[in-house]
């Protein structure tokens, strides 16, 4: 009887850390989306001849990188970038950018 308890609080745990792994600290997904900055422009404002990433729709730029990843859209660095990112990165990442200024 006494292991009940133990168990609603071990299971308590276990569902409390799986949603803090699937809401990414705002500063980490700031980090991941600093990588992009090589080519989108600081905060996703390019400078012309790359693309703006910065106010950009998000469900757009989430279909796009899941398109590089899995090789759908052909791409001279994205499709490789993109693998290394998870899809809830991804979509973090994308969330950042969508939020940006133009």
């Amino acid at each position: 009887m006494t292991k009940i308890p133990f168990l609603i609080a071990a299971l308590f745990c276990a569902v409390s850390s799986v949603n803090a792994q699937t809401t990414p600290d705002p500063l980490q997904v700031r980090g991941w989306a600093a990588s992009c900055s090589n080519c989108h422009g600081t905060n996703g404002r390019a400078e012309s001849g790359s693309e703006s990433l910065a106010g950009a729709n998000k469900d757009d730029m989430i279909k796009k990188m899941l398109d590089f990843k899995a090789g759908r859209k052909p791409a001279t660095i994205m499709h490789q970038l993109a693998k290394g990112y998870s899809d809830d990165q991804i979509k973090a990442i994308a969330g950042y950018f969508a939020a940006q200024k133009k």
